[in-house]
This record gives C-alpha cells, sequence and structure tokens, in this order.
C-alpha cells in the first residue's frame, strides 16, 4: 500500500493504543492537528489522501482543498456558483444590424417602389450588415433576416426559403464534401506534395503555378463553383496544411491567408476570360443579342479578354503578396522535404484511387455534361454517391461539415432576398433611375459609359448571384450606355467582363467567394477590404489596358 496520512488529536480520542497500532499495521504517518473547540470546521490543502479512518470523527483528506466536518458540527454554507460566460449573440453588432433595418423601414418610400419591395430591402441590409459585423454565426444571423421576412410577411415562407432548391448553394456545399475525401484520402496532400516539389522554393511560385492551372481549366468548366470548390480548394487546402499553415492556431499568415485571396480573385478574373468559363456568361450573350442584335461568339471573347485578362493574373497575385504577404516567402528545403514526404507516402491507396477515379469523372461531366443533359450539380451529386458508397467519404462526414451547411443556409437565403427585390421591381427602379440620371449629364459617351459601368459594377453589393445582376440590369444599362454613343459591342463587352470580376467584392458576390471564405483562413473585414481594392485594380486593367487593346483590335 503506498504511504498515506492519519490524523490524530488526543482530546478527540485518536491516539489510545488500539488507534496507534491500526495506523503501523497500515503504515500510516501521524500528524497532529490541533482544532479549537468553537471550530465547526477545519479545512485543509495540499495533504495526500486517507484511505483509512474509523473513528469518532470521520473525515476525508485529499489532495484538492476539501472540508474536513465534525459530527457534531455545522456545515459550512455552500461556495457561490460561477456565473457561465454569456453564449448569444454579441450586442453591439446585433445592435448595429437591427438599426439599419428599423431606419430604413421608416424612411419614406421613394416613388416608384412598392412598399413591400422597401421593407424587403430594410431586412436585406439589416442581414448585410450582421454578416459584415457578426453578431452570431453567418448562418444564424441568415436565418435571422429570412425569419424577419416572415413574420412581417414581406415574404412567405415559401419564398424566403425558396433559394434552398437552387442548385448554386448545394453544389458549393457539395464542394467541401469533395474537399473532405480530398484531404482524407490523402490524394491532397500527393497532389501538394507534388505542387511543393515542383514550385515549392517561394510562395509566389506556388501561387502563380496554381493561378494560371485554374486559368487553364477555365474554358473547360463552366461552372467556377464547381472549378474552385470541387477542384482548387481541396489542392489549396492541402498545400496549406502541408506547409504548417492552419485554421485557428495563429498560422494563417504563413501562407493559408494569402494563398485562399489569391486564388480566390483570380478565379473571378479566369471566369471573366472565357465564354464557357462561368455559367452566366452565355447569359450575357444572349441578352447582348436581344438587345442589340450582335452576337458575342467564344472566340470574339477570347480575343478581347486574353490581354487585360493575363495581366490581372499576373498583377493581382503581386500585389497581394505585397499588401498582404505570408510570413513563409522563401522555403528553398521545402522541394527536398516534399520528395522525402512522398516517396513515405509509396504508392497510391484504394481510397486514393477511388477519389482520383470520382473526380475525373466529375469533372469530365462538368465539361461535357451539357452535350448529355447532366448539369454541374447533379454531376457532383453522383461524384459524392460514389464516394458515400465505396465509403471514401461518410455521410457522418458530411453531417460534421458544419462550414458546408452553415455557407448552404446563409447564401440561399442572400440568393432568396436578392432575387425578390428583383421580383418586386426595386432593381428595375434602381436601374431606370440611374440611366435617367447619367442621360441627363450632358456627358461624353466615354464619361457617361465610365459613370454607368461603375455603378453598375458597385451595385453588385446588393446581389448574391452574378446572373441575377446580370438578368436584372444587364439589358438597361446596355440599352442606355448605347443610347449615349457608346458603341453596342463595345459596352456589351466591358459589361460582360465586369459581370464577373464584379464577384471579388465579397463573400456572397459569385459562386467560388463562399468556398473559399468558408476555408476560414481570412478574417471577413479583410475579404472585403482586400474585395475593393482589388476591383479597382481590375477597373484600372482592363479599362485602361483592356480599353488600349479593344482601340487596337477595332471595338471601339
Amino acid at each position: 500500500m503506498a504511504a498515506t496520512t492519519a490524523i490524530y488529536h488526543a482530546p478527540l480520542g485518536f491516539s489510545s493504543p488500539f488507534h496507534r497500532r491500526r495506523a503501523q499495521a497500515l503504515n500510516l504517518t501521524p500528524i497532529s492537528i490541533s482544532i479549537p473547540k468553537s471550530s465547526s470546521a477545519l479545512r485543509i490543502s495540499s495533504l495526500p489522501k486517507l484511505d483509512f479512518v474509523r473513528s469518532p470523527l470521520a473525515f476525508r483528506i485529499s489532495k484538492k482543498p476539501t472540508v474536513l466536518l465534525a459530527s457534531s458540527s455545522t456545515p459550512e454554507p455552500a461556495p457561490e456558483k460561477s456565473v457561465e460566460p454569456w453564449q448569444g449573440a454579441k450586442i453591439m453588432p446585433l445592435l448595429a444590424s437591427i438599426s439599419t433595418g428599423v431606419v430604413l423601414w421608416f424612411v419614406p418610400v421613394p416613388a416608384g417602389v412598392t412598399r413591400e419591395a422597401w421593407n424587403l430591402l430594410a431586412i436585406f441590409l439589416a442581414t448585410v450588415v450582421g454578416i459584415i459585423t457578426q453578431p452570431l454565426p453567418l448562418g444564424a444571423v441568415a436565418l435571422l433576416g429570412l425569419g424577419a421576412s416572415v413574420l412581417t410577411k414581406t415574404l412567405t415562407f415559401t419564398a424566403a426559403f425558396s433559394a434552398f432548391g437552387d442548385p448554386i448553394p448545394w453544389l458549393i456545399a457539395l464542394a467541401f464534401f469533395f474537399a473532405r475525401g480530398f484531404i482524407k484520402t490523402g490524394l491532397g496532400n500527393r497532389v501538394a506534395y507534388q505542387f511543393v516539389s515542383l514550385f515549392g522554393s517561394s510562395s509566389l511560385g506556388l501561387g502563380y503555378s496554381l493561378v494560371f492551372s485554374e486559368a487553364l481549366l477555365a474554358p473547360a468548366i463552366p461552372s467556377v463553383s464547381a472549378r474552385a470548390g470541387g477542384i482548387f480548394l481541396p489542392l489549396v487546402k492541402s498545400l496549406c496544411v502541408a506547409c504548417g499553415s492552419n485554421v485557428g492556431d495563429g498560422t494563417e499568415r504563413k501562407l493559408g491567408s494569402w494563398l485562399m485571396l489569391t486564388c480566390f480573385q483570380t478565379s473571378v478574373i479566369s471566369s471573366a476570360m472565357f465564354l464557357t468559363a462561368m455559367a452566366a456568361n452565355p447569359l450575357s450573350a444572349n441578352l447582348t443579342f436581344g438587345a442589340i442584335g450582335q452576337t458575342i461568339g467564344w472566340t470574339d471573347w477570347a480575343v478581347a479578354a486574353f490581354v487585360p485578362g493575363l495581366v490581372s493574373l499576373i498583377l493581382v497575385p503581386l500585389i497581394l503578396y505585397i499588401v498582404y504577404p505570408p510570413t513563409i516567402k522563401s522555403s528553398p528545403d521545402a522541394p527536398k522535404l516534399a520528395k522525402e514526404k512522398l516517396a513515405l507516402m509509396g504508392p497510391m491507396t484504394k481510397n486514393e484511387t477511388i477519389m482520383a477515379v470520382t473526380l475525373l469523372l466529375t469533372v469530365g461531366l462538368w465539361i461535357f455534361g451539357g452535350k448529355i443533359g447532366v448539369d454541374a450539380v447533379t454531376a457532383a451529386i453522383l461524384g459524392l454517391s460514389i464516394l458515400l458508397i465505396t465509403g471514401v467519404v461518410t455521410w457522418k462526414e458530411c453531417l460534421a461539415e458544419s462550414v458546408a451547411w452553415d455557407t448552404l443556409t446563409w447564401f440561399a437565403a442572400l440568393i432568396a432576398m436578392a432575387g425578390y427585390l428583383n421580383k418586386y421591381g426595386l432593381i428595375t427602379w434602381f436601374s431606370q433611375s440611374v440611366v435617367k440620371f447619367v442621360g441627363g449629364l450632358g456627358l461624353s459617351w466615354q464619361l457617361s459609359f465610365g459613370i454607368l459601368v461603375l455603378l453598375y459594377f458597385y451595385s453588385h453589393y446588393f446581389f448574391a448571384s452574378g446572373a441575377a445582376h446580370i438578368g436584372a440590369m444587364f439589358t438597361a444599362f446596355l440599352s442606355v450606355s448605347s443610347a449615349l454613343g457608346t458603341p453596342p459591342l463595345f459596352g456589351a463587352m466591358v459589361l460582360a467582363f465586369l459581370s464577373n470580376l464584379m464577384g471579388g467584392l465579397t463573400h456572397y458576390g459569385i459562386g467560388s467567394a463562399p468556398v473559399f471564405y468558408g476555408a476560414n483562413y481570412v478574417p471577413l473585414s479583410t475579404w472585403w477590404g482586400f474585395g475593393f481594392l482589388i476591383s479597382v485594380v481590375n477597373i484600372i486593367i482592363w479599362l485602361g489596358i483592356g480599353g488600349c487593346w479593344w482601340k487596337f483590335i477595332g471595338l471601339w
């Protein structure tokens, strides 16, 4: 038996011969402690455990602070209960969000706008403020916004939750599940180490290898959500982890923050470079033909976008590297280490092979599925089904992907509210008001078109979908710019290019935004701040260098 401690006190009968013999038999060490007669309790700390106590005064001593009570004593008052920390909403951000909605709600409704549309705008802007300030997680904020719209009868329940049947939010959620399989199987690490072995001697070189790889795939995959989320997000995550840049442990800035922001901002550039790089681009082409009777072909689009797009792909990563640099800039030993890791991994496992084949099948359907009637989200569901059936990914793991479900919730909520702002006529009213204002200034067509472009671009803060923005405002802005003297085809193509680039403003403006933001490497305020900065850079590049190029090829 381990040595323990007994406590004796002669006045209470502990020092009798019987107790002494018992203590010696149990190898107990006697310690004399005096207990005043007036004491009802004795608090003892830092004493070893007493395993054997049989006496008129029974008590137990442990290593933790303990209250020892005599049989005739009065219990000491129970300690005060500790106050649990507040786990609800952050009060000040919540008040800011609610105040925005309440103030706008009671502002007089402008002429030409229905009360219904204005109320929905108030709720939408309050939700956006909540998403920016985050009194609660994003999904919870969006759910509160939907609840407010239903409670005030601004939207019916069916209308408020209609976007949960939209394919884009589900495609984004499915992309997170694919990322889980990509990382779990080790295939992500294998591909990441291959990239590191080839380009990993510098962070900038690694970033450019990803940027131009994504741009090469852009014309073949007409969904930026599928391209960014299904292929490049898992790869980027794996590269970040391989380089010791993880979420939540203070190492985000090592590589992950810069790489996530760079890959996102360049994804909108590659989407603008090809007619088939983004699902909404053909919509711009169709609306152009309907408005001015001219066709934008695949080659026309690619030739016009090639020069400004290439300049943007080169400059944007470099600018972000300067203003938001990774702390790891040079790692000359990284390629050697990556090769050693690949050697340790050995040949591909069965699950890696299944994951690779499934990914190739899904990407193939994203590229060629339109010819056989299989859309992007159906292809993703088919791919996930294979992973579930083979056990590469389990349903419990899908349920545990909280970021996927959170993103699905807030993105679907914003799509629903933005869609009904359009249906209620608010976007049409806004477009017509802008057009009348610019048209009445009497400026040259170049200046008028510049103002229209800026208003068209930055109004995207009110949209959670490029397609919704194009459908609501493209025709109106193109028609007015043409009426003010802008060469029609030139105006159409510029608006079409910007319809992709404006997706970089927010974390909800285009399909790749929730995917990369959901990785949690970049804070929301930083995301929006650099979104605005890069928007200015892109506008200068596309209207400046691009304008010269378009003049050279005879577009205006």
